[in-house]
């Protein structure tokens, strides 16, 4: 394998490297989980559910305090009826450890482990995903009419994109949507349906001294794009603002999917991560130009502050549909949309490279979309190599680790941006100027980032 070259040149160290997605796996069937805590007795038919949401549920269900040795792991299957508490954890966890301790409360604390008790450090989180109220987003199947299911629901379809089969309903109340749920998880022209998840807001860039920044600001010249057959990476975020003359013709005309920008003149988050594909392109090419050019798709209207699923659904079908072959998604949910899964497998399925941010919260538990098959999440490192202390990751063999603070130039001034959403970016950036300096293939370069970029 041939060793990365990219040089660097901006701050501590942009790594070099990238990736391609693979297809998407079908379907999981259906889990269930009973805890019948008046008798202390537990039903289970869980199918390969990875350990953290299979936590989860049983945290939930009992009330119980449920803490984790970070690293662990647990894929397995267990079918059983009217089992003792105590035994049923032995089927469910496998070859994991566990310790129940009874609390004074009445409820007890519950510590899974690999190697020592108290290694189990990490509080599994019940608390659930915030969605926007009365929503739903549905994926129906080909040819159904889904103007007649939403007339049979009540419900007022907002928001379209037919090329998926995917559609946001907009329902009167929470009683009514509820209902509608139930309705639509039983409905055999369905292929999902969840709620519209809210996706964190992006970490603000910080202004920091001139003095304090790397010197020199970026010099990337483009190469005239062929035709036909350009590269273009779709960005998935907020506002991208003029970069300058200089740089601006890099960047395609945005496409707007929630809503006119704001008129903020405050560098935003989509602005910082443009700078920082290009600044990773610079670095990694060695050659001081580029014909890949950015598409920006702001998924965040007029706000910085929030987008949800389907926003980010629909700005990926506008990057396709315009022709990026790579899109970078520095954003992310702890909420899972079986909806949003499906719009993102359909993307691998054509071809399409995913990049997405792992969280800034250090919870060890998938972050969506960035989780969802097909995509390479990113996770970021501190500046000594280790991994960050605000970065999220989990069990996930396709994850990529790199430096989570860079340097971007707005405006003549200096600005520092820090979390995975950066490491996301370089990430992206690298990807293009190591397959085309190197002349790999996008699957001989995320090869070579698998083996070299590995989470500490």
């Amino acid at each position: 394998m041939q060793v990365f070259s990219g040089t660097m040149k901006r701050w501590r160290c942009l790594i070099a490297l990238l990736i391609l997605a693979w297809g998407f796996l079908a379907g999981a069937q259906t889990n269930s989980l009973v805890w019948h805590k008046a008798g202390d007795r537990v039903d289970a038919d869980v199918h390969n559910e990875a350990l953290l949401p299979l936590l989860k549920t049983i945290a939930i269900q009992t009330g119980w305090h449920v803490y984790v040795e970070p690293g662990s792991t647990r894929s397995g299957s267990a079918k059983f009826k009217n089992l003792p508490s105590g035994e049923a954890l032995k089927m469910l966890l496998g070859d994991l450890n566990f310790a129940l301790v009874p609390q004074t409360n009445g409820l007890s604390d519950l510590y899974v482990f690999r190697t020592a008790m108290k290694n189990a450090t990490h509080l599994v989180s019940t608390q659930k995903p915030k969605h926007v109220p009365n929503e739903l987003l549905v994926k129906v199947k080909p040819g159904t009419n889904i103007d007649a299911l939403a007339r049979l629901l009540g419900a007022k379809i907002t928001g379209r994109l037919d090329k998926y089969g995917v559609y946001r309903l907009q329902f009167s109340d929470a009683d009514a949507t509820s209902a509608a749920l139930s309705q639509l998880q039983l409905d055999s022209d369905v292929q999902a349906v969840d709620y519209d998840y809210y996706f964190d807001p992006p970490p603000t860039p910080e202004s920091i001294s001139p003095s304090a920044a790397p010197v020199g600001q970026l010099s990337l010249q483009l190469n005239p794009p062929p035709s036909s057959g350009k590269t273009i990476i779709g960005l998935i975020d907020t506002d991208v603002q003029s970069l300058g003359a200089d740089l601006n013709q890099f960047i395609l005309q945005q496409i707007n999917v929630a809503g006119d920008p704001s008129s903020d003149s405050s560098i935003t988050h989509g602005t910082a991560m443009a700078y920082t594909i290009l600044q990773a392109i610079e670095n990694s090419t060695g050659s001081g130009s580029t014909s890949v050019q950015i598409l920006p798709v702001n998924v965040y209207g007029g706000s910085d502050e929030q987008t949800t699923s389907y926003d980010v659904a629909l700005g990926i079908q506008a990057a396709v549909n315009a022709g990026a072959t790579v899109l970078n998604m520095s954003l992310g949910s702890s909420g899972d949309s079986s909806v949003l899964d499906g719009v993102v497998a359909q993307a691998a399925q054509d071809g399409i490279v995913m990049f997405a941010a792992a969280g800034n919260n250090p919870i060890d538990a998938p972050y969506y979309p960035a989780a969802d098959n097909g995509v390479v999440p990113v996770t970021a490192l501190s500046q000594q190599g280790q991994l960050a202390s605000y970065a999220n990751s989990w069990a996930d063999p396709s994850m990529i680790a790199l430096p989570g603070t860079g340097v971007v130039y707005y405006d003549g001034e200096p600005w520092v941006v820090q979390g995975t959403s950066t490491s996301t970016a370089i990430a992206t950036g690298a990807f293009y100027g190591n397959m085309f300096k190197n002349s790999w293939t996008p699957t001989q370069t995320i090869s070579a980032m698998q083996a070299r970029f590995t989470v500490p």
